[in-house]
């Protein structure tokens, strides 16, 4: 039973994960993978920001050529499963399981589009590296097999000859990546809790801070108010060589926030909105359709309280410091967070 149960869950079945049926039809198709951040859900009224935006697109799927995958985040079904949450355990095997997902759907001239929070959004980053190094295997190349291999490759020794020739036989040439787009990217993985925190991240750590060459667009929203350091946010870094779009846009709030993942506190919602309405609408900009009048499902209120890094669990966090606003080109702050007691006047402003 349980061989089988892995064997569903590499095909893409299972209760973590959601995805759209395959397209009754062809033409150009937008793949959308969304990872989720830990103890995610997809309940009525639980919904982080990336499961909010999931079921904004389903509703477009798959009439309107869209394939969309969802990931759900670590859960806590026990004790037994306790370290594996704290500990990130399982992350590898989510970013080969939807780089699989896509190999087997995507064909030349499709677009795709990798979002996440939190968690996820270190899960998104690295399948775009992955797809950005190694390539993407082709419709007849992606078994689980290859698919490992690649990912092994990646880890390991993603410019060597051996991962050259294997990219040569079995990808896809030229693949882009349409959009990446993640709400808070942050270091520690899995449940973040007081101490524990500082033994997760060596095993996880990015290949690279910098967007990829076969990325267009990349869009991060980031929390203007979050001080511990289990939360600190991991940030792109402009180069001069690369050509697309990068966008680093801070708003007011704390990683629960910028994310949507609220535990309860309704209140905060025309807060976590903000972002989200951000991100859909450079989706948007992208040219993936959405329902019609959209926006005004999701209330904006900048002066709505914030779930903040002092409710609960979080008081427990001792070690803290303010995050450094302006670093790099591509960040800015958004018309929303003027004013704010942590934006340098000299940071530019922009909708």
């Amino acid at each position: 039973m349980i061989g089988i149960k892995r064997i569903k869950r590499w095909l893409g079945f299972g209760p973590d994960i959601e995805q759209s049926p395959a397209l009754p039809t062809r033409g150009r198709v937008d793949h959308v993978i969304i990872f989720d951040g830990t103890m995610s859900t997809l309940k009525a009224g639980c919904e982080t920001n990336a499961g909010l935006a999931y079921k904004l697109l389903s509703e477009m799927a798959p009439s309107q050529h869209l394939s969309l995958r969802y990931e759900h985040g670590l859960q806590w079904h026990n004790w037994r499963h306790t370290w594996d949450v704290i500990n990130g355990k399982g992350i590898n095997r989510q970013i080969r399981r939807a780089y699989g997902f896509l190999a087997s759907r995507y064909r030349p001239g499709d677009r795709i589009f990798l979002l996440g929070f939190s968690r996820g959004a270190f899960a998104a980053r690295s399948l775009a590296g992955v797809i950005d190094r190694l390539g993407l295997l082709t419709q007849e190349q992606a078994t689980v097999r290859n698919v490992r291999q690649l990912y092994r490759h990646y880890q390991c020794s993603a410019d060597s000859d051996a991962a050259r020739q294997f990219t040569a036989a079995h990808c896809h040439k030229g693949v882009k990546i349409e959009m990446v787009g993640v709400w808070d990217t942050v270091m520690a993985l899995g449940l973040r809790w007081p101490v524990l925190w500082r033994w997760t991240q060596p095993q996880h750590a990015f290949h690279s801070r910098h967007l990829g060459h076969s990325v267009r667009h990349g869009f991060h929203a980031l929390a203007m108010d979050e001080t511990r350091l289990a939360f600190a946010p991991v940030m792109w870094e402009s180069r001069a060589n690369w050509v697309g779009v990068m966008e680093q846009m801070w708003f007011r709030g704390c990683h629960s926030d910028i994310g949507g993942n609220l535990g309860g506190f309704d209140a905060a919602r025309p807060l976590s909105n903000i972002p989200l309405v951000w991100m859909l609408e450079k989706m948007e900009g992208c040219n993936v359709r959405f329902p019609e009048g959209w926006q005004v499902r999701f209330k904006q209120d900048v002066d709505a309280p914030m779930v903040g890094s002092w409710r609960g669990w979080a008081k427990l966090f001792l070690w803290r410091r303010r995050r450094v606003i302006g670093q790099d080109a591509s960040e800015r702050i958004h018309p929303t967070a003027r004013g704010h007691k942590y934006a340098n006047k000299g940071n530019p402003v922009r909708p």
